[in-house]
């Protein structure tokens, strides 16, 4: 086996992960007449028992949030709650009067409600949807419930932001990782059970926010790592919230977290896809920017859909992380990745679509370019500007066409290790891999995809989404240097200002995969 540990941090990755592990849940086959799954389930479950014997099947992740971030999430769920009785507290050395004191329950979502009665749920709405839990369907091993609390020096920093959120700042998110791992060593503690029950780890995957504390502690999360397991491929799908509407400072220290947190994981992280809602969308979907359980669902549908050869059985169109990295990271130097999807109804009718399966050679050739691209902006501006009209330079990518039949394949000539044949240095390094089963929209996951008469989809969607690097990157991270530097002080402003520029000088456009094919601009 080929096991992916997957590392949750805060509310923004914990939104798009549990789409994903839901997403993951509903591959399971229970009947003898279903159709075996497509997918291997042991790349991201663990068999256990709990305590009365029963045979349990969890996922392979550890989710930190602040206390109260969790909602009706319970360390202990009822798989291993062997003592039901709560008016019977266990027995303590001190024989005197005790008096317990509970804080007032959280109540259940309607739809949590429902799950717990062994009912068909309904579809949530916005309103239902508090805490990422509300529309949980999978049960988590209690090692996976980590929940933090902020401690003095972090409280006082978000009180001189006056209004700032908890772990607003990238020195608190350092400072409480650091607190954490003294009195614990987190990754001794949380990460470590995890790994060793794997046969053979494949890598590590963390969700985690890149604009605000959550950025500090996935930086020295992902240092420590890198430190313990040093060969494992190490991804990071990085969330950064939407900047529409948000006041200018605020704009300003979320862009500066993440100029810190981008430079941090750059010299650690195999890949990081930094993410964000775009501007625009097209004319199909219809989602509420205001709702978490809405935006995080799109990006979840894209993260799915492009990691999905690392879990396949079919040795014919599985790989792992590691060896998508190997593609997107050709240099050495690119380990900046934009994501990128495009959809269509499942169907006879696909071709209808505006995506169809198949891609063009001219599109392969100059570098692949979906509806829907999720490459945050980094000017302090309104988020709604552009990023740059003109087409950037695709230097690599992976595509991964899901839900399309055969003859709807890409049959591009490919080489020995199943790259697409370039007819120029120009041209991009090239894997695509394919995968007849469709994206499924579950009853946890909101209708935002529409067809062509505006009627919301409701039981699957076929996905063609990529992962690339491409020249925009060294503009993105100059806007951001730009922006940012005047936030720091001399030192780290030198010394930041150094390593962004570093980091752009990688994706310039005179940037060729050649040998000597010419010089350098």
């Amino acid at each position: 086996m080929r096991e992916i540990i997957t590392v949750q941090l805060g509310q923004q990755a914990n939104y798009l992960a549990t789409h994903f592990w839901n997403t993951q849940e509903s591959y399971f086959t229970y009947a003898a007449d279903q159709q075996e799954s497509p997918v291997d389930h042991d790349i991201h479950f663990r068999p256990g028992l709990a305590p009365d014997g029963t045979e349990t099947f969890m996922p392979r992740t550890v989710i930190y949030d602040l206390k109260g971030a969790f909602g009706t999430l319970r360390k202990i769920n009822p798989l291993y709650d062997v003592n039901n009785d709560a008016a019977s507290p266990p027995q303590a050395l001190w024989s005197g009067t005790t008096t317990v004191q509970t804080a007032p329950a959280i109540p259940e979502s309607p739809y949590q409600t429902a799950l717990n009665a062994g009912l068909v749920p309904a579809k949530p709405t916005p309103a239902q949807i508090r805490f990422f839990s509300d529309y949980a369907r999978v049960f988590y091993h209690p090692r996976s419930i980590v929940p933090l609390a902020a401690t003095q020096q972090h409280d006082a920093a978000q009180e001189a932001a006056a209004v700032a959120p908890p772990l607003a700042h990238f020195a608190a998110g350092e400072a409480l990782f650091a607190d954490l791992d003294r009195a614990h060593d987190l990754l001794d503690r949380d990460l470590r059970r995890f790994v060793e029950e794997a046969d053979q780890m494949q890598a590590v995957q963390l969700f985690t926010g890149v604009d605000d504390g959550w950025g500090g502690f996935a930086s020295r999360f992902v240092e420590r790592v890198r430190d313990e397991y040093g060969k494992g491929a190490v991804w990071v799908w990085g969330v950064q919230a939407p900047l529409a509407g948000v006041a200018r400072d605020r704009r300003l220290l979320a862009l500066a977290n993440k100029a810190r947190t981008m430079t941090e994981l750059y010299n650690q992280a195999s890949i990081v896809v930094p993410m964000a809602l775009p501007a625009t969308l097209p004319h199909r979907i219809r989602l509420d920017p205001t709702s978490k359980w809405h935006t995080s669902a799109l990006l979840a549908a894209a993260v799915e859909s492009a990691t999905l050869p690392s879990r396949l059985k079919d040795p014919t169109r599985r790989e792992t992380l590691d060896g998508m990295a190997e593609v997107l990271n050709v240099m050495g130097k690119q380990n900046v990745a934009g994501l990128q999807m495009s959809f269509s109804r499942q169907g006879s009718d696909a071709r209808k679509d505006t995506r169809q399966g198949k891609l063009s050679e001219e599109e392969l050739s100059e570098g692949v370019q979906l509806d829907i691209r999720f490459m945050p902006s980094d000017r302090l501006e309104s988020y709604s500007r552009s990023n740059g009209a003109s087409k950037p330079r695709v230097f690599s990518q992976v595509i991964a066409s899901r839900g399309y039949s055969e003859d709807e394949a890409d049959d591009e000539e490919v080489d020995d290790t199943g790259r697409r044949v370039r007819r120029s240095a120009y041209e991009p390094v090239t894997k695509s891999y394919y995968s007849d089963l469709a994206f499924p929209l579950l009853d946890s996951y909101p209708d935002i995809f529409r067809d062509g008469e505006d009627e919301p989809l409701t039981e699957a969607v076929n996905i063609t989404a990529s992962l690339s690097t491409d020249s925009s990157v060294c503009g993105n991270l100059k806007n951001l240097r730009t922006t940012v530097l005047r936030s720091f002080g001399v030192e780290d402003r030198e010394a930041l200002g150094n390593d962004l520029m570093e980091m752009a000088d990688e994706y310039h456009e005179g940037w060729s995969s050649g040998s000597d094919d010419g010089e350098d601009d």
